[in-house]
């Protein structure tokens, strides 16, 4: 490469994020070089087991012992990595970083990051999200509104293709959706125990996902979902939403897009002179060469904490403590969802139901707390939802130690008992003292200070927790239920992998670091759409939000550029 090229903007980061800034400035005209840290995944090419089977695996999927040393904090997940998507995961013992406090940090280092391997959940934030903080007094106020970001939604829903069912809920707005995935029985029988038993707003529907259930939608390069259920190994069909399968083709296909893998973003380069960034640093992962590479425009989408960690690293004599951070907000406010905790129980009759296909989705109950006097909690503030699902138990259950020749051909055959579980998704408060910095000791291998975690849980997540086993255990014994057990395995901050904060949004550089349009106030030609602008964390899945205001924050910045505003 050319490393005196003058781009018109550098994305650093390919995942949900980057992959729409590189789209949305690429279709404006801006020539625009993406900086990925990880190798290069091309779609379908690159993924070798996304048609395995579970007897293709050795330790049917199971890691082995040595790998289970590689992706030590990895495979806190439970779920993940297995054998068949380790590769989308990183190598622990190869990408270490500091835990003052106990911080579960699952990456994907890779072109197209973690939009390979996310649940694709996809929730719109409301009002109530929005203006939380400044009704409350707590962490600073949003400079903007649902309003503000309402048609990006709309415009990030079309494009990605989200199935699921309007409600005309105030806590979670209606959207732009594909038809909905099918509940089944038991799930609809839930369904209707919820909305028989409790009359505080609650209720059951289908799972808003990324994934497109309308085999004549037309979005470009990509089929229906074909229900088989292996999503994070990649997706052949296309059928749900990645950097991989639709915004970075997109970007390809304008001529406007250089894509360079292997490239570890670890400053933005700043001219004192003319107050604004004038291109990054980078380290080749595989060389170890220290390149420079030049643009009008930067976007860091590098995840949540890598692009706090470039902002920190990002020092000059007018930035002494990071990019833009006279305010000393720069790493504070680390939040996450709850996650790790909820029910399970089992469910009788349904026995001459069954359903078909592996749907890649489950049920969802929205946000019923905290909404009004009615469902007010005395001991927390803010709320969450639940994710679930029910299915058929399997067969070996029937069969135990026992079964054999014959009888084991004959129980194979038979579905076992229905059983259902459900997770909570609570929302965690922005502290100022759950916070990320740079070690002063310890390196990583390019040499590059690791990051130090020391993010909690506090009393009001705690309370919250304890809250969301309360309700799922009654919800699930009105229902008539059996064996009705509530869980909460330990965890720390970060395992429900919707680590956000550290750059947080604000109307004024004295308290935070980024303004209304995802700029730094004070060198506005860096913008930051990844996880790190947010100022709180709602309790709904946050991909879709970091879309729509990347997609804006892109928007913006192209008639910035077009305007000569960052000449």
């Amino acid at each position: 490469m050319n490393t005196e090229e003058q781009y018109d903007a550098i994305v650093v980061g390919t995942g949900i994020s980057g992959g729409w800034a590189a789209k949305e400035l690429c279709e404006n005209g801006l020539k625009t070089l993406v900086l990925e840290r990880g190798r290069m995944v091309e779609h379908i090419k690159d993924y070798p087991t996304m048609n395995d089977d579970p007897w293709d695996y050795e330790l049917k999927g199971e890691l082995s012992s040595e790998d289970k040393k590689k992706y030590h904090i990895q495979k806190r997940l439970g779920w993940a990595p297995k054998e068949d998507v380790k590769h989308f995961f990183v190598n622990d013992l190869d990408h270490p970083y500091v835990e003052t406090k106990r911080f579960d940090w699952i990456r994907g280092y890779q072109v197209g990051g973690r939009s390979l391997t996310w649940g694709r959940q996809s929730y719109r934030w409301s009002d109530i999200d929005f203006e939380a903080n400044k009704k409350e007094g707590i962490g600073i106020d949003w400079p903007v509104r649902y309003a503000d970001i309402a048609p990006w939604y709309d415009k990030v829903e079309e494009y990605i293709g989200v199935s699921g069912q309007n409600l005309g809920l105030k806590q979670l707005p209606d959207g732009k959706f594909l038809p909905p995935m099918e509940l089944n029985c038991v799930e609809q029988g839930l369904q209707k125990s919820i909305a028989d038993n409790f009359d505080d707003g609650r209720l059951l529907t289908i799972g808003r996902a990324a994934h497109i259930t309308d085999k004549d939608a037309q979005i470009e390069g990509r089929g229906v979902c074909q229900n088989r259920n292996r999503c994070w190994r990649g997706c052949p069909f296309g059928g749900y939403f990645s950097s991989n399968s639709s915004t970075l083709p997109a970007a390809e296909r304008t001529g406007n897009m250089t894509l360079r893998p292997n490239s570890i973003v670890y400053e933005v380069i700043y001219d004192d002179k003319t107050k604004r960034a004038v291109g990054v640093q980078v380290i080749d992962a595989e060389t170890h060469e220290k390149i420079e590479f030049k643009a009008k425009v930067i976007f860091l989408c590098a995840s949540a904490m890598a692009s706090v960690g470039i902002l920190m690293q990002s020092k000059s004599e007018r930035f002494p403590n990071g990019l833009g951070n006279d305010s000393d907000a720069l790493g504070r406010g680390i939040m996450d969802h709850h996650y790790k905790l909820g029910a399970t129980a089992k469910v009788e009759g349904y026995l001459d139901n069954y359903y078909k296909g592996r749907r890649a989705n489950g049920f969802y109950i929205p946000r019923f707390v905290n909404l009004d006097e009615k469902t007010r909690r005395k001991n927390y503030l803010r709320g969450f939802g639940y994710q679930g699902g029910a299915s058929r138990g399997d067969w070996s259950q029937s069969i135990a130690e026992m079964g054999y020749g014959k009888n084991l051909k004959k129980e194979i055959l038979k579905p076992g008992q229905w059983q259902i579980g459900v997770t909570g998704f609570g929302e965690f408060l922005p502290y100022d003292d759950n916070r990320v910095t740079l070690s002063e000791t310890k390196k990583d291998t390019w040499g590059l200070p690791q990051l130090d975690f020391d993010v909690e849980f506090k009393e009001n997540e705690y309370n919250m927790r304890e809250d969301i086993k309360k309700q799922i255990v009654a919800m699930f014994k009105a229902a008539g239920f059996k064996d009705v057990t509530s869980y909460d395995e330990a965890s720390g901050p970060g395992l429900g992998i919707h680590e956000m904060g550290g750059a947080r949004m604000g109307s004024s550089p004295k308290t935070s670091i980024v303004n209304k349009n995802n700029q730094v106030h004070l060198v506005p030609n860096v913008y930051v759409t990844d996880g790190a602008f947010m100022s709180s964390s709602s309790c709904v899945n946050p991909s879709l939000t970091y879309m729509a205001f990347t997609a804006r924050a892109a928007n913006h910045a192209a008639q910035q550029f077009k305007a000569g505003k960052f000449s």
